[in-house]
């Protein structure tokens, strides 16, 4: 059967695709591989590596999914056409083109198109789809995977990533699309440079090319979020902040914000620029210490204290501070979120305008320091599922209740948000807040390592890890799912010595506990999920990526000293990875 597909995109592709093709007739196991199983389009959208076939990112995919998404915006009136989708795209390879592949599909269905004019992050994408009322939104991304890949995120009207029932119908419509025939609108142009830099520009019918004027209204609306004029009006200028995009779409936002601030900062001069290899990292992924390493060489050299690093799509963002001893450590995402979300809350409350009904949400596997820190606030605290686009649901469901009101909300894997003008991870956002804390501690004489473990001190000491095991190729999936299912069948009531007061299997929806063999119903949503707590905010998860074919194995432990948690936490780590 795949052979038959194989030859059926040979009859179809144009010269240039044909000859990659062509390169590997002889390899029946990669064909194999391009050829068995489409690539999956779930509520995070696809992502995978850019080459032919039904499991990679093409433009054949990329038209296909385009057209998918079109019937369904039109499945909803004529409104929803109207309204139309935004479309942005980061500095990956093919981003570019395929933005314009989804624009031209979309326009070809009736439907409007606002496209950037150059890159812009995740967050502005979210931003610009609330702030044009627009029904829909395309992110071309893979975040801050490897080079060789990239992805496509769609958003629903409120700014989030699309949710679960409207990916269902999307996919539903795809499953009934062709891979070839899919018409695109004719446009004046195709090159990249004939329209970056413009807004307003009629590519086609109904395609727009947006720019400026949509990013002053964004820096604009983030600029209400600032919670320290005095402080920065101080030290802004003095202060030394060194920042990296890492090649990515950051640049320009981040900058910008911190120019309107008054904040100094230095750029890393080698990771400036778009790059689509990412040539001075191994993945540009700000979590890795690699992403910041020359941002630390860099802040050496200029006495700075602090470094921040955003990913190519500029969602999620890495941080370098000096500990006591005046050497950079990086800190997770876990710490650098308990700070800001301290930050936030305590300023705040100083300024007399938090509410009564302040919460921030977090996902089920972020650590529980921040329910002590926000909690000795007297904000409220929900966890939701992985996937930033639940923390926007909590936004939405709050404008319509009333019930409470949302302060902060972030993941342990370096995604923040502070305000509602958007409904993803914004990193824009986080560095003008972290720069801005800096400001702040430093007018006040304190460091942030200090501030960091005061927070420790008063709360216990927190330690998190996490691991992913990949599972390649067509049988990964399987493999995934009996380790899950081995954990799920297992009446585990300790791990390496540690005994377990609950499990929670959110496949069924239950938690067990242990002590009493009692088993209720979680209030989470069903999903792949098994997590086991230990009491005194210990627990650790297992569950497989939502884009990847990894299993992630989380653990947080905590104890009274920095070396106690480490070592129960690399105990436990240890015993599950045994396991499986």
């Amino acid at each position: 059967m795949y052979r038959n597909i194989y030859n059926e995109w040979l009859k179809n592709v144009n010269d240039d695709q044909r000859r990659e093709l062509e390169s590997i007739s002889d390899d029946d196991r990669e064909i194999k591989e391009r050829y068995t199983v489409p690539l999956a389009f779930g509520t995070a959208g696809m992502r995978g590596t850019i080459c032919m076939g039904i499991s990679n990112m093409n433009e054949y995919t990329v038209a296909r999914a385009t057209k998918g998404l079109s019937d369904y915006i039109n499945s909803l009136g004529a409104d929803a056409a109207k309204r139309g989708a935004v479309i942005s795209y980061d500095t990956r390879r093919m981003s570019f083109e395929f933005a314009l592949t989804a624009a031209r599909v979309l326009a070809a269905n009736g439907i409007k198109v606002y496209l950037f004019e150059d890159v812009r992050p995740v967050p502005m994408c979210s931003f610009a789809v609330r702030d044009l009322r627009c029904i829909a939104g395309i992110m071309i991304t893979a975040s801050h995977n490897p080079k060789e890949y990239n992805g496509y995120k769609v958003y629903g009207e409120d700014g989030a990533q699309m949710s679960p029932e409207a990916t269902q119908l999307v996919v539903e419509y795809i499953d009934r699309t062709p891979y070839f025939g899919i018409v695109r609108q004719e446009v004046t142009t195709t090159k990249h440079e004939d329209f970056k830099g413009k807004d307003g520009f009629a590519l086609g019918e109904n395609i727009t090319v947006i720019g400026k004027s949509l990013d002053d209204r964004y820096y604009d609306a983030i600029s209400k979020l600032c919670l320290s004029d005095e402080a920065v009006k101080k030290v802004g200028k003095n202060i030394k902040i060194v920042y990296s995009p890492i090649h990515g779409s950051g640049y320009v936002p981040v900058t910008a914000m911190l120019a309107r601030m008054g904040i100094s900062v230095s750029v890393v001069e080698e990771q400036k620029f778009p790059d689509t290899e990412f040539s001075t990292v191994v993945m540009p992924n700000p979590e890795q210490p690699d992403a910041l390493k020359l941002g630390i060489e860099l802040a050496q050299k200029l006495g700075s204290d602090i470094v921040i690093g955003t990913d190519p799509d500029c969602d999620r963002m890495g941080i370098a501070i000096r500990d006591a001893e005046g050497e950079f450590m990086l800190l997770n995402g876990n710490q650098i979120g308990a700070l800001l979300m301290d930050y936030v809350l305590m300023r705040n409350k100083q300024l007399g305008v938090l509410p009564s009904n302040a919460a921030v949400v977090k996902t089920i596997v972020t650590t529980r320091l921040a329910d002590k820190i926000a909690g000795s606030y007297g904000a409220a605290v929900f966890d939701v599922l992985t996937g930033f686009k639940f923390i926007g649901e909590k936004i939405k469901e709050w404008e319509s209740s009333g019930e409470y009101s949302f302060m902060f909300g972030y993941e342990e894997s370096y995604g923040y948000l502070s305000g509602t003008h958007a409904r993803d991870k914004d990193a824009v956002v986080a560095s003008m807040l972290f720069a801005e804390m800096v400001c702040y501690y430093t007018y006040k004489n304190v460091r942030l390592c200090d501030r960091l473990e005061e927070l420790f001190d008063r709360f216990g000491y927190f330690v998190e890890s996490s691991k992913s095991l990949a599972f390649k190729g067509l049988d990964g999936m399987e493999k995934m799912a009996a380790i899950m299912a081995k954990f799920r069948d297992a009446d585990l009531s300790e791990i390496a010595g540690v005994k377990m007061t609950s499990k929670t299997d959110l496949s069924a929806g239950t938690v067990k506990y242990f002590d009493d063999g009692r088993i209720e119903m979680s209030d989470l949503p069903k999903t792949n999920v098994i997590k086991y707590d230990f009491g005194d905010d210990e627990w650790l998860c297992i569950r497989p990526s939502g884009t990847e074919p990894k299993l992630k194995i989380y653990v947080s432990t905590k104890a009274e000293s920095k070396q106690k948690s480490i070592e129960r936490n690399k105990r436990l780590q240890s015993a599950v990875e045994a396991m499986i």
